[in-house]
């Protein structure tokens, strides 16, 4: 299965105005927003729990990057509410579920193969900082190595937000809405620019809250062992 798999091209995709698609797991369904490969594949999605699902045991070889948007996402290793900011790098093991129902933004198989560093951080906790040189931003940092930097940033209202993109972007609105290229984007609005790409976005008049990910479009990992990804 390919979905926006030529990362060449800008994208810009609504996950509010998705289709929801099942999984091979009952009560878990997901809206796709890229896509390489069947049920292991890199991919990056909205994934939705109905309350009581239980996804099977799993590795992730490749990998697992997600944002809980909704309720509380659910494992053996913890309970990450609404806000939550998890990296489960490659060779990690979980068995995912909640028991109230949750939904997350998920991204597979997009690691280094090398990278051991798991992360938990409670988004909605954290502070901004004012962002030198790009007026109207304030970001935390959620993960940085020599691959890729994700931030959290907010955009003061009606601010101008401009980044050469040497190695590419995603974007994630979290809360707000904003304009981006003419283009309008509100709350989980998901855009990927490419390697050598801009970002050219006017935050919305209540501001924008964003995740973002830059750097990481100059590496496409491919699944090579089986597995259940999400």
């Amino acid at each position: 299965m390919n979905i926006n798999d030529d990362f060449r091209q800008r994208v810009l995709q609504h996950g509010d105005a998705i289709p929801w698609v099942p999984s091979p797991t009952a009560g878990v369904e997901r809206r796709m927003l890229d896509r390489i490969g069947d049920e292991v594949a890199r991919a990056t999605s909205i994934v939705r729990y109905a309350p009581g699902s239980l996804f099977p045991p799993h590795m992730h070889g490749g990998g697992e990057e997600f944002i809980v948007l909704d309720g509380v996402f659910q494992d053996e290793h913890g309970d990450y509410p609404v806000g939550s900011y998890v990296r489960n790098p490659p060779t990690t093991r979980h068995t995912p579920g909640s028991e109230a129902g949750c939904t997350i933004f998920v991204k597979l198989w997009q690691f280094d193969p090398a990278d051991r560093t798991s992360v938990v951080t409670y988004m909605n906790a954290l502070a901004v900082v004012d962002v030198e040189g790009r007026p109207g931003v304030a970001a935390a940092t959620l993960f940085k190595d020599v691959r890729e930097t994700v931030q959290l940033e907010r955009w003061s209202p009606n601010a101008e937000v401009h980044l050469d993109l040497d190695g590419g972007a995603e974007l994630l609105v979290l809360e707000g809405a904003c304009t981006e290229s003419g283009e309008d984007m509100r709350t989980l609005s998901w855009l990927r620019i490419p390697v050598g790409g801009q970002l050219n976005a006017i935050a919305g008049p209540s501001g924008t809250r964003v995740w973002i990910k830059t750097g990481g479009l100059r590496f496409t990992n491919f699944p090579t062992q089986e597995g259940i990804d999400q």
